[in-house]
Order: C-alpha cells, then structure tokens, then sequence
C-alpha cells in the first residue's frame, strides 16, 4: 500500500510538471488507469487525508487537489449503495479529517481553493449515502459547530460554520438549482435520487438546517455589533473580518435553500427582522446576499394566492425598498463623478428584488381569481411603480434594464386591459405612462461624457442595445395611449430644434436626441400615411399626376413639421459629429418629404457637399455619407432640376479619384494579395455609391442628349485615361497596385452605368436613350483591359459587373462587343466563376434577346459539356456540397431563361442537336431525385417550357412543329418518370418543399395536356394510365380534369389526389 501510494504521489507531481517530458506522458497514463482502477478511491482518501510529521497535512496541495478529483470520480453518479466496510472507511476518514483540521486545526490556510473543492467531495458522499447510510450526517455535523467544552471558546467554530454553509450550498445546487441540472447531462436515474434526497432532507433535517444556519447568522451577527463599537484594534479587526465572512456566506447559504424548504421555516417573526437589518448592514457582501435572499423568498413558489399575497404584506418590502432607494440615490448623488461599482451593484441588487417582487404582484392581478386579492395586489403594485422608474432613471444602464422585466409585465397587462374595454384611460395609469415616457426621452439619450466616435466597440453596442428595448417600451406605451407618445416626442424635438435656431446653447446629447426623435417617429406613428401621405396632408393623387402636383399649398403632417423644423433649424452645422451623421441618416431616411417641400433639398444637400459630409476629413464620415448622399439622390433625383445636378456634379468631382489601399496580410506567403485586397473592406466600396450617383445626376439631363453625353463623358474620359495608364503600368502579377487599379475603374464604370434607368424594352415611342456612344467607348476599354488582363480572375470578375450594369442601361447597343467580351471570359476559368457567369448569361438573354443567338449557339454547348462534368465529380465536403447544389440550380436557371426566351432554338441547331438526347436525359435524372427538391421542380418545369415550345402542334396546314417527334419523348420518358416520382418513398408530401415539386409535376402534366389536346387526352385514357392498373372511370375523370380545370384547380385537384392516393395504399 506504501509503495502504491508514494508511486501515486510521485505520478500526480510529475504530471502537474510539463517540464519533466520524458516522464510527463507516461504519469498521466498511469494516472488514467489509476482512475479506471475500482479501489483507487482508498490511494486517493489516503493521500488526501495523510497527516505530516509536524502537524498539517503531508502532501502537497496539488496532489490533494487530484485525490479529490479521483475520489468525485468514484462518488459522482453513484446510484448504488456503498458496502458498508467501504462506506465506514470514507466516513471515519472525512469525519476525523474535519476535525482535525477544521476543529482545532487551520482549515487549509495555505491551501483555500481545497475547501470548496472539500465541500464539493463530501456533497456527492452525502447524496449517495444519506437516504440509506447516514441518516444522522447533520446531526453528527451540528455536534462539531458547538464549541468543545475543554476551550475556552464561546462562540461557534468559524470554520466549521463556513464548510457546513459550503455543504449545504453545494447540496442546494445539486438537488435544486435548475440552472446546474441544465447544464449537466440529463439521467432519470439521479433526478430520482437527487428528489429523494431532497424530500428526506425536507423532512427529517430542513428545520434543524435552518435553525443552525439562522443561530450561526445571529451570533455572527452580534459579534460583528459588539466589535465594530470596540474599535479598530488588529485582532479586532480580524475578528470582525471573520464575524463578516461568516454572516456573509450563512446568508448566501439561507438563500440557497429558501426555494425548496417551507416558507414558514425561513419566514418568521425572527427572520424577517433579521434580515431587513442586514439589507443595510455596512458591509456591501452581506446586503447583496440579504438582497438574494429575500428576492428567492420574494420568487417561491405558492400554491394559494393568499397565501403569496400574505407574504409579500408580512415582508412589507415596498415601503422598505423604496427607503433603499431614495437612500442610496442620495449616496449616488453625493458621490457626484467618483464611481463605487460596489455601492451601484447593491443598488442593481436592489432593483432586482423590487423587479420580482413586481413581477409576483402582477401574477396576482392578471391571473388570481378572488377579487379580494386581486384588489389588493393592484394595490400594493401602484405603490412600488414610481419606485420601478426611480431604478430605471438610474443613470447606470446596468441597474436601469434590472427592472425591465416587470415594466414589459405591467405594460402587457395595460394593453390587454385597452383591448377589452372602451373606456378612457384610467387617470392613474396615464399619469404613471406620462412619467414613463418621460424616464423613456431621457434614458434615450447619449451620456453626455462619452464620445461614440471614440468609445469601446462593446460599450456602444450596450447603449444601441439599450436604446433598442427602450424602443420596446415606447412602441408598448404607443399601443395604449398613441396621442402621449406622439405628442411628447413631438414636442420634446420640435422644442429642442427651435431653442437651437433661436441661439440657445445645446448639449450634444440632447441635440442628437432630437434629431433621433425625429429618426425614429416614422416607425413610432403608426397611424401615419405612406409616401407624401407621411409628411403632408393632401388628398389622394393619382400617381401619374404627382410630379406636377404642387405639394407646398398643403399643411404638414406632425412628422412633415418635424423634419422641416430638423433642416431650417441649421443643426446640421451643429459642432459635434454624431449630431450631424444622424441629421444624415434621417434626411436620407425620409427623401418623401422633400418631394413635398423642395425648398428644403438644396440646404440638405448643401449640408452633405461640404466638410460635415462628402467633404470631411474623416473617412469613416466621407465613407458613411457616399452611401447616405447616393440614397438621397436616387429618392430625390425627380425633384432635382438639370441646373441643380450639374451644380452637385460640379460638386462632387474631386471626390471621385480613386485610392487603391493594400490590407495588411496575418500570412503573406500563404495569401492571395489581390483577391484579399478585393475583399478587404474599404472607402472603395462605399465611393462606389458616388459613382452610381454620379450616374443619377447624369441621366437626369435625358432631355439634352447632347449635354448629357458630354458631362458624361467629362467624368468617363479622367477614369479610361487613369485606365489605360495603369494597363501599361501592368507587367506581370507582382504589379498588384495597377492590377487593383484596373480593377476599381473598371467596378466604378459600372457604376455610373446602374445610376441610369435600365433600358426598357420594348422602346417606348419618344424615349430619348442614354449616351450610347459613351457607354460604347467604356465597354471597348474595358474589353481592352480584359484581353490583355485575363489571367487575371479580379479583372474578369470586375468586368462581368460592368459590363451587366452597362447591358442594363444600353440594352443592344453594346451587343457587338459580346462574342469578345464572352470569349475572355473564358480563356481563364476557375470553377468558382461559373455560377456569376451563369447568372450573367441570364441577364445578356434577358436584355440582348436575338442578339444573343450567335454566341450563345457557340457557348451553350461546352458549357454544358463543363458544368456536366462537374456536377458528376464525387461530393467529399461541406463546402462542396454548397459549391454543387449553388452550381446546379444556376445552370438549371440558365437552362430555363434560354427556353423561356426567343433563343430556345440553340439547344436544337446544327451545333446543339446532337447534345439534346444527354440534356433531356439530365434533366430526368434531376426530376426524378427528391433529395434536393428545388432542382427537382426545375426540371419538371424545364421540361413543360420544352413542351410548350417544341411539341406545339403546327396550326397551319402543311406546317411542322418546331421539334417533329419530341411528343413521344414526353410521352415514353417524361410521363412515365413524373408518375414514378410520386411513389418513391422519399418523396414525403408531408414536407412543404415536396409538396411545391408536387405542383410542378400538375403544371407539367397539364401543360402536356392542353399542348397536344385531344392526342395527350386519348394517351392518358387509353394508353399510359391504363398500364399504371388505374380503373377505366378514374382515368377519364383525371384526364377530364387535366383538360378543362384552371391551373389553380388542377394543382389542388391533383394534391388531394395524390395525397388520398398515398392514404389508401
């Protein structure tokens, strides 16, 4: 035993040791399989209560520390009774172990964290031995509290007071805290134990258990009275540092158990008098553990109403805590900037007690039925409500939101009360509304020391947080009282914006709380109207009327004043830069307004152009104002006059330089610059927003073509020479800054291009097109660049943008540079291009139609021989899987913008016809798999468009249908496979998605039906569904409802059938 023992010992050391390598690994195997070893408990009890040769313990705290570890090991989910030889040996070990080292010993003084770690071991003996074992382990442990009768101590031992009070904390936690059963594991077996032991201790010990906790607190507490008036002498003062500890955690430790023991054990003449003292004992661990206390009493659980309503009368907390309050509001005040986080955490403490507290008031209002009761808790909740908002003023955010569950509580209740009765508010509760809503607008507000430019990430984020569920409230507010809400914060910013035109000096925070007011009171007026209705009371224009209705000889509506009063107060010149990046954010938030006041544009814009905007020399500001100046702009743009846009134009130009950042890279050798450098977040990606107004204010000069054209052409031609001078400067691919200059050119051609209205088609009579010639001339330098710069995939990505937003506003003009353009594209090709590409052959079929056909007859073929190949590799990953599903639905997207457009005729040409056999094979292997549903339907619905464009039959005599002979394909594959899919087990018509697939398949069918008529119909009856064993009368009736129903119909018709179908067999 010797020898194990000193082999486990040196084990322990040398595993805690990393430094002794070669020994290290195989110490913690050893170590393993000590544990796995069923006697390794009796090592592990030995070394950890082995006594040293000159008192103390013989082994070193870390080797403790793992004898426990190992001895939790063999205690800890242990469901079966211990024998009685092994269970006598761990108590008279532990036993005498507390005794001499808690009794008359140190109580592990160099050694504290093996107290807790103590207490933890011997709760998990007591839960598995106390039912059937050791009935008496508090009895036996009261008998150490009591001083021995051969000292001279009068008191109780201190440390055997604490490891009783850490015991049964930790018995607590086991058998009754939910938050700790969480997060373990569930076993039925010890929830069961785990509830036997708590009835056993409810009934043979709880009120021994609370009588010693509760003698143990007193005598502590008299003991803190007494020294605290003798003075502050040394042992005193030690002595009073123990007396605090011990009150402190006995508190904790009544708290602990007050939710799982009888009330009326822990609620009494004695206790509550006690504890009302110590929630304002002077020191600050003792009244947050009494604040716990009393909030757990606060919370149990009652079975009678009464019941809990005479608890809270008897504890008579409201008046108390309101006391509390003012009190330590005072001390707060007093205080003034010096911080004590340890006081406001008791006022926190406090704040959460009144919450509970609140909140049980309310369960008695809403939910009890006796009248009586009921009564008197609406009562007793009246009188803390002014309380409740005194918290949530507190200017820490922390002790402000401990009261937001009750408020959220309260106000639910006040709205279910509005709902049901018609009656006016009563006056009690609007004026309790009134002083809300007034805690609410000053709660909202920026605390006037902070910079949010300059605070922590996570600070910010709290006080967004918070203004977020204040917002809550507000809209809660609204819902009962509309008028309050509206006209207070109406008032507050109309007020608040006049003071500031009239010269008053303005704090930043209350004047960024105005200009928010106004930010939010779109969302908080509910009942206003949409569009110009919002801000302007007109009556109802028809909509192609409303640019030549003048909108000025109309009154504003309360949110019309409030903006107007926002933009002629001037405070967008305010001197602090949050103030005027929310006049940013709200101008541009409501552009409505100035379709109805236009006068108010031009100061706006104004406010943008110069150094508080576009122009500041901060880029976070510049980089947030590109995007809120283009949202203007694009809302605006048919207010704004031609003279007024070449103003702006003339405005903005020295803005549209373009900077190239390179990011710095964590591994530079592992690392695409390029591509990281395009990814990277820059200023680039929001100046990309000026470019696309830029675009905008050109197009508005559509009526003098020739004048746009060569504004246009003034902001094009700086960017193409920047462009030509950089593809030059371009010799190989360590030229990153020229390459990624190319790239931001070409990205911000493009979006000059999107500020233009897309070409529309078909051409209207008397459209003026836009500058053809100059787009023209972009898309043949951009081609340039590509064809000397395809390896590059930056340069391709950025040209496929471009050149989709230039096919967007020029339509066919720019369809000569396709086959090139399509051709570069592809002379380099990684497979993660292929769905953007995809996607922009969808939008060059879209917009260029016929003009398509060549190329796409050329392109259609490899590239379906491509994406074949493709998706037939084996799927080894996540992201391949992503990859693989993304590439099917693009193609399959692709595949049905070709058929759905006049270029169907590619997939049956010269070039093409021989690859339709595999194509339409594709597509039934794709139809007939239900694991990825939406591929599935767009097959099903690819294959209906072939019908219909392929299969129609001719109408004139002497004629041939488009494809002679595809009628037999749907009708021998097609068919056939739609009906096949409805009886695979896998196709669940339980599952939404199916269920849309299912439809498709009633869409296909159908659309087989009413293309080929009376052939389709006399198929169906005589032919295929008599082959599928249906009776002769259910198949007429099927094909019947094909032919004449609705789609609407048939898809619901076919549902039900295929659903009862299923049902029956």
């Amino acid at each position: 035993m010797e020898q194990d023992l000193n082999q486990f010992v040196q084990a322990i050391l040398i595993a805690s040791d990393p430094t002794q390598s070669s020994l290290h690994q195989q110490a913690l195997q050893y170590l393993s399989a000590i544990q796995q070893n069923s006697s390794a408990w009796r090592l592990a009890l030995a070394v950890f209560v082995e006594p040293g040769p000159s008192g103390g313990r013989k082994h070193p705290p870390q080797v403790r520390f793992f004898a426990l570890r190992v001895l939790d090991e063999f205690l800890d989910n242990r469901f079966e009774p211990l024998d009685d030889d092994t269970f006598q040996a761990i108590r008279q070990s532990l036993l005498n172990y507390i005794q001499s080292e808690y009794l008359y010993g140190p109580a592990e003084a160099d050694a504290s964290f093996l107290r807790n770690k103590f207490a933890h071991t011997l709760t998990l003996f007591f839960l598995c031995t106390y039912i059937d074992k050791w009935p008496s382990f508090f009895t036996d442990f009261f008998a150490l509290i009591h001083p021995p009768e051969s000292t001279s101590q009068t008191t109780f031992n201190p440390h055997v007071s604490l490891l009783l009070f850490h015991i049964i904390l930790e018995i607590s936690g086991e058998v009754a805290d939910q938050l700790i059963k969480a997060a373990r594991q569930f076993s039925a077996e010890r929830q069961a134990r785990d509830s036997r032991v708590r009835d056993a201790v409810r009934e043979r010990d709880a009120a021994r258990i609370n009588e010693a906790v509760l003698t143990i607190v007193a005598d502590g507490v008299e003991r803190m009275g007494r020294l605290r008036k003798e003075g502050a002498a040394p042992s005193s003062e030690r002595e009073l540092d123990s007396a605090i500890e011990v009150v402190d955690w006995g508190v904790r430790t009544f708290a602990s158990y007050v939710g799982w023991i009888d009330i009326n054990l822990t609620v009494t003449r004695d206790t509550v008098p006690l504890l009302f003292t110590l929630l304002s004992d002077p020191s600050l661990p003792i009244r947050l553990a009494t604040a716990l206390a009393l909030t757990r009493i606060v919370a149990k659980g009652l079975k009678e109403p009464v019941d809990k309503l005479q608890l809270i009368k008897v504890l008579s907390l409201g008046q108390v805590l309101e006391a509390l309050e003012e009190k330590t509001r005072s001390e707060q005040k007093s205080r003034g900037s010096d911080t004590d986080e340890g006081e406001e955490s008791y006022r926190e403490a406090l704040g959460k007690l009144l919450n509970m507290l609140g909140l049980e008031l309310c369960k008695l209002t809403d939910e009890c039925p006796d009248e009586s009761v009921r009564a008197e808790a609406v009562q007793l909740l009246s009188q803390i409500l002014p309380v409740m908002l005194r918290f949530m003023a507190d200017e820490y955010d922390d002790t402000c939101s401990t009261i937001f569950p009750l408020l959220q509580t309260v106000l639910l209740s006040y709205k279910r009360q509005r709902k049901s009765s018609s009656e006016p508010l009563d006056p009690a509760k609007r004026s309790f509304l009134s002083s809300l809503l007034t805690v609410i607008l000053e709660k909202l507000k920026w605390d006037e020391e902070s910079d949010p430019e300059d605070m922590d990430e996570d600070d910010k984020a709290a006080f967004e947080e918070l203004r977020k569920e204040l917002r809550t409230f507000m809209d809660s507010t609204l819902m009962i009282d509309p008028e309050l809400v509206t006209d207070a914060v109406r008032t507050l910013a109309l007020n608040t914006l006049t003071a500031y035109q009239n010269g008053v000096a303005l704090k930043w925070n209350d004047a960024e709380l105005a200009v928010y007011l106004v930010y939010i009171f779109g969302e908080i007026n509910k009942s206003g109207g949409k569009g110009r209705a919002a801000f302007c009371q007109a009556p109802a224009v028809q909509k192609d009327k409303r640019k030549e209705t003048d909108y000025s000889e109309y009154p504003l509506t309360s949110h019309g004043e409030m903006i107007y009063a926002l933009v002629q107060s001037g405070i967008s010149s305010y001197p602090h830069k949050t103030v005027v990046m929310q006049f940013f954010e709200t101008v541009a938030r409501y552009g409505d307004f100035f379709k109805v006041r236009k006068e108010c544009i031009m100061p706006t814009l104004q406010a943008m152009l110069d150094v508080r905007g576009l122009h500041s020399p901060e880029s976070s500001t510049r980089s947030r104002v590109f995007y809120l100046f283009y949202r203007f702009i694009r809302e605006d743009r048919n207010e704004i006059s031609p003279e007024m846009a070449v103003s702006i134009l003339e405005g903005i130009r020295d803005l549209l330089a373009i900077q190239v950042e390179l990011p710095e890279l964590e591994n530079p050798e592992s690392s695409d610059l390029l591509q990281e450098a395009v990814s990277a977040p820059t200023i680039f990606d929001s100046q990309l927003y000026l470019f696309e107004a830029v675009g905008t204010l050109v197009s508005l000069l559509y009526k003098t073509p020739d004048q746009a054209a060569a504004l246009l052409l003034s902001v094009v031609k700086p960017l193409l020479d920047e462009l030509s001078v950089s593809l030059q400067a371009v010799k190989g691919p360590d030229d990153v800054l020229p390459i990624l200059k190319v790239h931001h050119i070409i990205m911000a051609l493009g979006n000059i291009a999107k500020g233009f209205p897309e070409y529309p088609n078909p051409v209207p009579e008397n459209f003026v097109a836009p500058p053809l010639d100059v787009f023209r001339e972009v898309g043949q330098a951009i081609l340039v660049c590509l064809e000397a710069m395809n390896i590059f995939r930056v340069v391709r990505d950025a040209t496929r943008f471009a050149f989709a937003r230039i096919l967007a506003t020029t339509g066919s003009a720019v369809a000569p540079l396709i086959p090139t353009l399509m051709a570069n594209l592809l002379a380099h090709f990684e497979p993660t291009e292929l769905i953007d590409f995809m996607n922009f052959i969808g939008l060059s079929i879209h917009k260029l139609q016929e003009d398509l056909l060549d190329v796409l007859d050329q392109l259609i073929g490899p590239l379906s021989a491509h994406i074949n190949g493709i998706l037939a590799q084996p799927v080894t990953g996540t992201d391949d899987q992503v990859t693989h599903t993304d590439t099917k639905r693009a193609y399959l997207g692709l595949l049905t913008s070709i058929i759905s457009s006049k270029l169907h005729t590619v997939f049956i040409s010269d070039r093409n016809k021989a690859q339709l056999e595999n194509l339409l094979e594709s597509m039934l292997r794709l139809a007939e798999d239900p694991s990825d549903p939406a591929s599935e339907k767009a097959a099903f619905s690819f294959l209906g468009r072939c019908m219909t464009v392929w299969a129609e039959p001719p109408k004139t005599p002497g004629a041939q249908q488009v494809l002679p002979g595809f009628e037999r394909f749907i009708y021998e594959r097609a068919v056939p496979t739609a009906f096949a899919v409805l009886s695979l087990p896998q196709f669940n018509i339980k599952d939404g998605q199916i269920v849309v697939v299912l439809q498709e398949i009633a869409n296909f069918l159908q659309t087989v039906s009413k293309t080929r008529g009376q052939e389709a119909f006399d198929f169906f009856v005589s032919v295929f569904l008599p082959s599928q064993n249906w009776p002769p009368a259910t198949a007429v009736e099927f094909a019947t409802k094909m032919r004449e129903l609705d789609g609407k119909a048939f898809r619901k018709y076919f549902t039900d059938f295929v659903r009862a179908s299923r049902a029956g067999s």
